[in-house]
C-alpha cells in the first residue's frame, strides 16, 4: 500500500514542484526536465514552464498580456523574488539579443578605459565596431614591443 504522505504529495502540486528545486545562492534553480534551459512542469494537464507556475503559486495569476521576467537572468531560475510580470516590450528591452547589445554599446559615450568617443578618438572597423583610437594605438604599442622580443626560429 502507498505511504499516505507519498501519496499526498504526489496529488499536492506546489510540493511537486518544491521537490525539483535546489537552492544555489539567491536563485533556485530547477532540477527537472528543461527545454531551451527554462525548467518544465506538468500541471492541469499539460506541461507548462516553471517560472511561470512559480510565479502563479507563489505571487498570483499572471494576465494574458504579461511574460516573466528573469531578474537574475538564469532561466533556469524558479524563486519568485527573481521574476516579475512585464509586457513584451520591457521583456525584450532587458533582453541580451544581439541588436539590443548593439544598441547598449552604441549608446556608450566613453571607453571602458575611460576614454570619450569622440569624432578625434573613435576608429569605425570595417566590421561596423567602434574602437578608442587611444586605447588601439597602447595596443599596438604593446604588440609591436612584443613583436620585438620574439626570437626568430632557426629552420633546419
Amino acid at each position: 500500500m502507498i505511504n499516505q504522505s507519498l501519496q499526498y504529495k504526489h496529488q499536492n502540486p506546489i510540493l511537486r514542484f518544491i521537490d525539483h528545486i535546489q537552492k544555489n545562492g539567491e536563485c533556485w534553480d530547477w532540477t527537472s526536465t528543461r527545454k531551451d534551459g527554462y525548467g518544465t512542469f506538468w500541471y492541469k494537464g499539460k506541461i507548462r514552464y516553471a517560472h511561470r507556475i512559480s510565479y502563479e503559486f507563489f505571487r498570483g495569476d499572471i494576465t494574458d498580456n504579461l511574460q516573466i521576467d528573469h531578474l537574475c537572468r538564469n532561466r533556469s531560475c524558479v524563486n519568485p523574488d527573481h521574476l516579475e510580470a512585464v509586457t513584451q516590450a520591457v521583456n525584450v528591452q532587458r533582453g541580451s539579443s544581439p541588436r539590443l547589445t548593439a544598441k547598449r554599446q552604441t549608446s556608450k559615450t566613453h571607453c571602458p578605459h575611460g576614454h570619450p568617443y569622440d569624432e578625434s578618438n573613435t576608429y569605425y572597423c570595417p566590421k561596423g565596431f567602434r574602437k578608442c583610437i587611444e586605447c588601439r594605438r597602447t595596443q599596438q604599442r604593446v604588440d609591436y614591443k612584443k613583436s620585438r622580443l620574439k626570437i626568430p626560429s632557426v629552420h633546419r
